[in-house]
Order: structure tokens, then sequence, then C-alpha cells
């Protein structure tokens, strides 16, 4: 019987999986952690195996008061670190905050809690590096984009998986890391759903990678497998769509416009500016132009966990063949 608590619980994703718990009569208690007002009744919940608690994570006195008191009140025993910022044109010190100290802190402090016997991570495959020298399918031990370069929301990614796995071996707590390749939903911070948001989609010519994209419910279940699993290290979580970028452009309905590489970065800032988008080229530009795939086997073999949802398509049929 687990009691685990979850970050990130008012985003879709930590919702899904909180549901998806407490529909499982393995699960004894939620302890759910969000930055807003429970958006859930509590009338709606059972307050023997629900809990909700408003905490700002980046507060290190908050962050130690929901370990140590509540925490221990209820003898939570696994900790799911769901909650990253999600915006891409937000950057400075109160995101790494969020994104990276307190991924740092509230490891330190679970490691060193009487009841938490397991940690995870919602990672993404954001943090791996693209390069056309190397195959297609990327796998754990793939380099991650160490590059100082990189957009913040990419560097920050990079730095808290880091964090995070160098406790691996050394902790006395389980450790897993889940890479999930793009939830392609609304309100996760999925870049190509922000992108697809436009009637017209600017893609760089001559170009067509293969794209990997996950869905709300196989990310969800990924999260749930870790919970329950035995087995700790770095697994990727590949979706169950594997297509390019311009069959994905048409499944959402849209017209996909090629123009030279160097064109779009601008364009699309100025669309950000005139319209409050978030879509970033900058942070798109090698997995539009190469392909990537993540390998999946390590989370079958270990986890069991295989994609089995499909994304919810707009136009499905599309022409050519179906992926």
């Amino acid at each position: 019987m687990n009691r685990v608590m979850v970050t990130g619980a008012t985003t879709p994703i930590g919702r899904r999986l909180i549901e998806r718990l407490l529909a499982d009569p393995g699960t004894a208690l939620v302890l759910a952690v969000g930055a807003e007002a429970d958006p859930v009744p509590l009338a709606k919940r059972d307050p023997n195996r629900y809990r909700y608690r408003q905490v700002d994570l980046t507060r290190p006195r908050e962050l130690h008061d929901l370990l140590y008191a509540d925490g221990r009140e209820l003898a939570v025993d696994v900790v799911v670190h769901n909650a990253l910022h999600r915006r891409a044109h937000d950057e400075g010190p109160r995101i790494h905050a969020l994104n990276v100290e307190c991924t740092r802190d509230l490891l330190s402090l679970a490691e060193r809690h009487p009841s938490v016997r397991r940690f995870v991570f919602r990672s993404a495959s954001a943090v791996y590096r693209l390069d056309p020298r190397r195959s297609t399918l990327l796998g754990e031990d793939d380099p991650l984009d160490l590059s100082p370069q990189a957009p913040q929301k990419v560097r920050d990614r990079v730095e808290a998986d880091l964090t995070v796995c160098t406790r691996m071996g050394m902790s006395s707590m389980q450790i897993v890391v889940l890479r999930c390749a793009e939830i392609l939903a609304a309100d996760v911070g999925s870049q190509l759903y922000d992108y697809l948001g436009s009637r017209v989609c600017l893609k760089p010519a001559g170009f067509d990678p293969m794209l990997n994209l996950l869905s709300l419910e196989d990310a969800a279940r990924a999260l749930e497998l870790a919970v329950r699993g035995a087995s700790s290290g770095v697994f990727n979580v590949p979706g169950a769509d594997v297509l390019p970028l311009s069959r994905a452009i048409e499944r959402w309905g849209r017209v996909p416009v090629p123009l030279p590489g160097p064109l779009l970065a601008p364009l699309y800032r100025l669309r950000a500016r005139t319209l409050g988008s978030d879509f970033r080229y900058d942070l798109n530009y090698r997995r539009f132009h190469f392909s990537a795939v993540l390998d999946g086997r390590r989370a079958q073999r270990e986890l069991g966990y295989e994609p089995q949802h499909r994304i919810d398509w707009p136009y499905p049929q599309s022409s050519g063949n179906q992926s």
C-alpha cells in the first residue's frame, strides 16, 4: 500500500496521475501538492485517502515543513516530483529556483526522511543532444545537451535531471528518472502544441524529421508504474505516435509552409510578441532538422511500460500511410 506525495498536482499530468493512483486500491493515500488552491473540492475526495497542500516549493521553509510535518504525519513513502515551469519564454532566477533548486532541496530532504523510500522524477526527452552523426534512436546513455548556449528551459531540465541522476547508487532511496517524450496536450508546456496552434505552420525547407509524441494518459501511466515498481535508474518513456513533422501538421488540420531556416527564428519571435504564443524556434531548431525517437526497451523490460494510447488527432486519417 503506497502513500504517495505528488508535486505539480494541479497540472494536467499531476491531476491524471492522482486520478489513476486513487482509482487503485493499492494506494493508501495521496498527498497532492500545488502552487494554486485545490481545484477539486475536498468533499469530492475521500479525506482518508486524499490530502491537498498549497505550497510554494521555491521557499525552503515551506518545502521542509511539507516533508517533515505533513509528510511525516502521513508516512509518505514515495515522492513524485512533477513540478517544472512550463512557459519557455519565462527565464531568470525565479524559474531556475523552481526547476533546479527546489528539485535539489526536495531530493535532499527526501533522502533524510524517515519513511520515504522511493523518489520519482519526471524529466523530458528535451535533455538529449540531437546529433545527425548519431542514431535517431535515443537510449538512456546517449549524451545530454550541455551547451551553455541552449535556452534556459533546456539548461534547467538538464541540470535538474543530472542533479537527480548523481544521487543514484549513493542514496538510501530508490531513485527513478523518467525521460518522457513530448506530451502533446494543452497546459503541459508542449512546444509542439503551441506550434500547431497557428493555422499556418512554418517549417524548415528540405527537412521533415521524425517526431515521437506521448499522450497524457501514457505519461500518467508511466509515472504510476514507476511509483509501484521496484527498479531504479533512468528510463525513456516513448509515445505511441512516431511520425514526420509534416504529418503531424496535417493531422492537426494545419497548413505547412516550408521556408529557409534563417527566416524562421525572427518570424516566430514576432509571432510570440504579437500573439503571446510560447513557441520558440531556437528551442526547437535541432528537432525540426534531425529525427529523434526514444528507445523504450528498458522501461518495457523493468517497469512494464509500453505506449498504449495514441494522440487524439483532430484529423487522424491524413494523406499517406497511417503511422
